[in-house]
């Protein structure tokens, strides 16, 4: 067996669904490791990761939306709110999605559907540098 271990820092613009798929290909891909497991974790509270849709852009415009419905910044509504009217709402977006994804790997690449694309999914309105680690273990 043998492991590898990556960092990535993936830029946002605020609250949305930023893919980094290619990304993640393109690292597995050199390590060499062709059969395997890989783990990606998101080493935040106010941003998560999903497998969704990759090919219409609808499908994110209507995620974010209901989140924001589902956890509304509303004034008043949390206790927490140190760095602003999004921070709370943001946690509980987060705790309500995932922050780790298993992925197999087969092939030097990551399976993955035809229509699947990785995501990082940013909860705060403000743009932030978001850090994912990569841990792949396999042969």
């Amino acid at each position: 067996m043998r492991q590898a271990l990556h960092r990535v820092d993936i830029p946002t613009r605020g609250k949305g669904l930023v893919m980094f798929t290619d990304t993640v290909r393109q690292w597995v891909a050199e390590t060499g490791i062709e059969t395997g497991l890989l783990t990606i974790w998101c080493q935040h509270t106010s941003a998560s990761l999903t497998v969704q849709e990759n090919a219409d852009p609808t499908v994110r415009e209507d995620i974010r939306r209901f989140f924001e419905a589902l956890v509304p910044e509303a004034p008043g509504r949390y206790i927490h709110d140190d760095e602003g009217p999004d921070d709370m709402p943001a946690h509980l977006r987060s705790m309500l999605t995932q922050t780790q994804l298993s992925i197999p790997v087969a092939d030097g690449q990551p399976v993955l559907g035809l229509w699947q694309g990785l995501y990082l999914f940013e909860h705060r309105r403000q743009p932030h540098r978001r850090r994912i680690v990569l841990h792949l273990i396999g042969e």
